[in-house]
């Protein structure tokens, strides 16, 4: 690995590396309470490769390449990422759009696109010998942290809310981690994940606020760029909550052009629940920062944010790819549940399944066309919240085990 520094989002500023350093020190104190994340630090590498690794997506020595790591024992035995970018010919023939790909992040050890933040940042917090990893998560990225610590023998302490679904919960519990539930919001197991760290030392891994989140997470575009070329995407669509995601998959696209390895940055559509929708409204009305949204609700949990704490990078880095923002309800996102699995056979929870039906609003305001190249990230299995999915299918009456009751039941 090359060297690297951390380069402010706002002001500029550059910084080498420090454990202790998470935010620019200069634009920090701008901070309002209750605001997104001010001085957000962005990784800037001082060399990259100039042709793709021979090694898999997922392996240490691809990583290496593009990540800024340098003890590669650091990184947790866990088989994280190289996830498939699948064409979905019944997806693209349901939806007459025929060069759509489906990058499938459900296939990820603990079953969502979290996992490669948290491959990253437990490798630096091993690095930098803490023995405790602390994050706040909707469920997750909890979930993530906790998997990877366990794999990487390193403390994993998750605050979520005490309404984090329970398949969530059973699987924190079942890896290990110790698990504050929160009574309250996920901005409020935020504010306290922040106290703790400070009060006790433990390594922060926050979205929004650890720089190495938005660096583990651009490993999704590397490896969309890597299966598609030599032509980029020209637009993929993701599910926003906190703005990490979304400005990962950004720096991933941007690390390459400079690389020659990507032709151009393809256009970025960020998709947000309509109860949660504070980075899509303030990209719809060219404010650089978001109004926080008192209340936020959805059935997206995972997109359930009141103040995205990355909003203003996320909000960037919209509008330098000339993308989009979209917020799709509820009864929509449901809707795209089965419909995804159906035609793909990718079973998403209800945050990934947004990116289906922000699609299909996407389509109907010219923010995508049916001939361009398009992706969808699924960030999300639908094993983690099976309730969620059980509202959109009916079960069948039993039958009695006889052949004549099949035979009616099918009408033959």
């Amino acid at each position: 690995m090359s060297g690297f520094r951390l380069r402010c989002c706002e002001c500029g500023r550059e910084y080498a590396e420090n454990p202790e350093l998470l935010v620019c020190e200069a634009c920090a104190t701008l901070q309002t309470p209750g605001g997104p994340t001010r001085g957000v630090l962005e990784i800037r590498l001082d060399e990259l490769p100039g042709e793709w690794p021979k090694a898999r997506p997922s392996d240490t020595d691809f990583l290496a390449a593009f990540l800024p790591f340098s003890d590669p024992s650091a990184v947790a035995p866990l088989d994280v990422g190289g996830t498939p970018l699948l064409p979905a010919p019944g997806l693209r023939e349901a939806l007459d759009l025929p060069r759509l790909w489906v990058k499938d992040d459900t296939r990820n050890p603990s079953g969502s696109t979290k996992d490669r933040a948290s491959l990253l940042v437990v490798a630096k917090a091993r690095e930098y010998g803490y023995d405790t990893v602390a994050t706040a998560s909707t469920g997750n990225a909890a979930a993530a942290l906790a998997a990877v610590g366990a794999a990487a023998g390193i403390r994993a302490v998750v605050f979520v809310p005490a309404s984090a679904p329970e398949a969530k919960l059973v699987q924190l519990l079942c890896y290990g981690a110790d698990v504050v539930r929160v009574k309250g919001s996920y901005d409020d197991a935020f504010d306290l994940c922040l106290e703790a760290c400070d009060a006790f030392g433990w390594y922060n891994r926050n979205t929004g606020l650890n720089p190495f989140t938005i660096e583990g997470k651009k490993t999704a575009a590397l490896e969309i760029a890597a299966a598609m070329s030599p032509e980029p995407p020209d637009v993929v669509l993701v599910p926003t909550g906190d703005g990490v995601i979304l400005a990962g998959v950004a720096k991933g696209f941007e690390d390459l052009v400079p690389a020659g390895l990507l032709a151009r940055m393809p256009r970025l559509v960020a998709v947000q629940p309509e109860g949660s929708a504070a980075i899509v409204t303030a990209y719809l009305e060219g404010a650089k920062s978001v109004t926080p949204v008192p209340d936020a609700t959805s059935v997206a949990d995972s997109l359930t944010v009141g103040t995205p704490r990355n909003a203003i990078l996320c909000l960037q880095r919209i509008r330098e790819s000339n993308g989009g923002a979209v917020a799709v309800s509820d009864h929509d996102i449901l809707d795209a549940i089965p419909f995804l699995a159906r035609h793909t056979g990718v079973f998403a929870e209800p945050a990934g399944a947004a990116a289906l039906a922000g699609l299909r609003q996407a389509l109907e305001k010219g923010l995508v066309e049916r001939d361009e190249r398009i992706v969808l990230l699924i960030t999300g299995t639908g094993l983690k919240d099976v309730q969620a999915a059980s509202r959109t299918v009916e079960r069948p009456e039993a039958v009695p085990p006889e052949l004549e009751a099949v035979a009616q039941r099918f009408g033959l």
